[in-house]
């Protein structure tokens, strides 16, 4: 892993990006201190996974199974006859809320 102080690396980004294609990471520092790090880009498919895998390790995302239930497909058990829901909808939409 290179470092980077944010004035070398303006004057030499052209390279730095060269070594980070190559698979390199590169931190970049302002006055000693750490601020950024450059890595290789990867397909954002793999840059999701690795979030979504993340996530649910902390119990804030559930992975699925990438198949849609049945209940999902069947139509709503909520009636409004009256359509007051869609009236109230369409009014807040009016005001603006």
């Amino acid at each position: 892993m290179k470092n980077a102080a944010v004035s070398i690396l303006k004057a030499s980004l052209s390279e730095y990006l060269a070594k980070v294609k190559q698979g390199e990471e590169v931190i970049v520092t302002d006055r000693g201190k750490p601020i950024a790090k450059i890595i290789p880009f990867r397909s954002v498919g793999g840059f999701l996974n690795v979030q979504r895998t993340s996530l649910a390790r902390e119990g804030v995302l559930e992975l699925g199974t990438g198949k849609v239930s049945e209940d999902f497909l069947k139509p709503s058990p909520v009636r409004d006859p009256s359509g007051s829901v869609l009236e109230a909808l369409l009014e807040e939409r009016e005001e603006g809320i």
